[in-house]
């Protein structure tokens, strides 16, 4: 599933203070030919540190590195490129180095680090906090063309490629060698899997298959100074002094570039089966977790949960069917095994026992891929529905299972008819839940209502203000809710360490980085 699909004109949030009236169509849609520069720098108050200025000389340098359609500098070339695709972040880079090996990497930022050029790397571009775009002018370090696999061994399932492959393409190879990424997003048609270790994306089966930094082997990256480092093994068991390539999950592009990834694939169940379920309220969802815990036990590898204005978002403004009626809560499980017979029975045990309890209103089990798919683009699609509406808040954050959902209402009562919806869906089964605002066009005054509001109560349940998506532009003034002040300076001295002159992905993570 493709993100394209949500997103709108920036007309509606965006200050029009455009010279031209000239259109350019991006992504399918059309947005203004300037689009009002000074957006990022107005709206998150940030100023540009003393980075070099790019100059003819520099991009002469980058084109005897890459063939001349490898460096973009055209304005209508590089605006994509400069835009997230939730319309929050708009930087104002005005060139784009699209490198195909490590090699071209590498030379790439030894330059960068001597000219002291700020570098913003680019996977997919399909993150929600602001860190796949540049803030000023960095330049694009984009990775569409590193694109390779390089190895599979179908016997103990450790991939390797490069950084630059997209999600939805490895799992269609993979699986028809009878393997599996153990990741799913909804962006996995334009993720790029080096963008999902950068930011230890999560997903849709965590709860079976656990996070990157238990799937990831081994990585390769490169640091500011152009430096390799080959940490790619594709060992399950290597204690061989620090885990360096732990450095590189979760860190955002901030202490080096990822170039390749050795990830393990489990093998492909046999055996797949979806429920979809309508309750009544949270309550009951905490309890059918519980009891699908208990009862669907191994086979149990995704337990999802969508409040109605979640649902009803992807049916109105996508308009794709709910397989049920109208309910307050929905509940997705799947189960995945090697005996579809057994599996599909164990999970109809599961809905017959709980609809006689009460728990289950309604609900429809299915082991058929087209409607199995239908249920999933449901889920899928909610991040980008309320996009439709016009311009989308989005939170993700980690809480408490107890009190996974108490933010929706609290939200709810604070904006009142400010908000046209606050809803609520996630990962039941790793406690992420995703927050969504909507209102017809960025307001400044609800913003200031939501932050830092939403990561205080977030803090004061003892969550994390960043379950999956990262910390990025939006979040680094907002990292004290969920670490110390130790932890930080910590950070800051690997930061110091790993990238002296703070060249690469500036202004993301990490709070006041001079």
């Amino acid at each position: 599933m493709r993100f394209s699909f949500a997103i709108q004109t920036l007309s509606s949030d965006i200050p029009s203070k455009s010279i031209k009236k000239s259109e350019m169509k991006i992504y399918g849609v059309y947005y203004s030919q300037l689009i009002f520069l000074n957006y990022v720098l107005e709206k998150y108050k940030v100023i540009r540190k003393q980075f070099g200025n790019i100059q003819p000389s520099d991009i002469d340098y980058f084109k005897t590195i890459l063939s001349e359609d490898r460096v973009l500098t055209d304005e209508n070339d590089v605006l994509p490129f400069n835009i997230d695709w939730i319309k929050n972040c708009r930087g104002q880079s005005k060139l784009v180095l699209k490198p195909k090996s490590t090699e071209e990497v590498s030379r790439i930022m030894r330059y960068c680090n001597e000219k002291r050029l700020a570098v913003c790397p680019q996977g997919g571009n399909t993150g929600l906090v602001g860190g796949s775009v540049p803030v000023f002018d960095e330049i694009v370090l984009s990775f569409m063309l590193m694109n390779k696999i390089i190895s599979l061994d179908e016997l103990s399932g450790a991939l390797v490629c490069e950084t630059g492959c997209v999600l939805e393409n490895l799992d269609s190879y993979v699986r028809e060698r009878n393997l599996i990424m153990p990741l799913d997003l909804g962006a996995k048609g334009s993720c790029h899997i080096g963008g999902n270790v950068s930011t230890n994306a999560g997903g849709l089966r965590l709860l079976r298959y656990g996070n990157l930094h238990g799937s990831v082997l081994g990585v390769e990256a490169v640091k500011a100074d152009g430096t390799v480092i080959d940490c790619l093994k594709t060992l399950k068991k290597d204690n061989t002094g620090y885990h360096l390539k732990h450095l590189f999950i979760g860190s955002e592009g901030t202490l080096g570039v990822v170039t390749k990834v050795a990830i393990h694939c489990p093998a492909l169940p046999k055996a797949v089966s979806l429920g979809f379920f309508g309750v009544e309220n949270f309550e009951i969802v905490l309890r059918l977790y519980a009891s699908a815990k208990s009862s669907l036990g191994e086979i149990l590898s995704a337990f999802e949960m969508a409040d109605n204005d979640s649902i009803s978002s992807t049916v109105q403004n996508l308009k794709l069917p709910n397989p049920i009626s109208d309910y307050p809560f929905y509940v997705l499980v799947e189960t995945s095994g090697s005996d579809e017979t057994h599996d599909a029975e164990k999970l109809t045990r599961f809905l017959d026992k709980e609809m006689e309890s009460g728990l289950i209103i309604d609900g429809t089990v299915t082991s058929e891929p087209a409607k199995m798919q239908t249920i999933w683009n449901l889920r899928e699609s909610i991040a980008g529905a309320g996009l439709i509406d016009g311009y989308v808040f989005k939170y993700d954050v980690s809480i408490p299972l107890a009190n996974y959902y108490s933010l929706v209402p609290l939200l709810r009562q604070k904006l009142g008819s400010k908000a046209i919806k606050v809803y609520g869906y996630g990962h039941v089964g790793d406690g992420n839940i995703h927050i969504n605002v909507t209102v017809p066009k960025y307001d400044q005054e609800v913003c200031s209502m939501l932050e830092p509001y939403i990561f205080e109560e977030v803090a004061k349940l003892n969550g994390s203000i960043s379950a999956e998506h990262g910390v990025g532009f939006r979040k680094p003034h907002y990292i004290h809710y969920s670490k110390d002040v130790t932890a930080i300076h910590l950070m800051k001295q690997l930061k110091q360490l790993m990238d002296p002159n703070h060249i690469l992905n500036p202004y993301k993570v990490l709070p006041e980085l001079t």
